[in-house]
């Protein structure tokens, strides 16, 4: 699985950084950048309460071909 996040909706509510902090942080500008864009299975419940949590629905999950 690949993550996705549209930086230009992003409000910085950092809410997917308190569920999955190995994946996402919050840049200098106060937007959420990608520590990891693959999710193997050891994080994907994780990334998948982050992609629920987002106040913006700016995360999402993407299947790799």
């Amino acid at each position: 699985m690949k993550v996705h996040v549209d930086v230009s909706r992003c409000e910085s509510n950092a809410v997917c950084l308190a569920m999955a902090p190995e994946v996402f942080d919050l840049g200098d500008d106060g937007l959420v950048t990608l520590l990891v864009e693959d999710v193997d299975d050891a994080l994907r419940s994780r990334v998948e309460g982050a992609v629920a949590g987002c106040p913006r629905e700016v995360i999402s999950l993407v299947e790799q071909a």
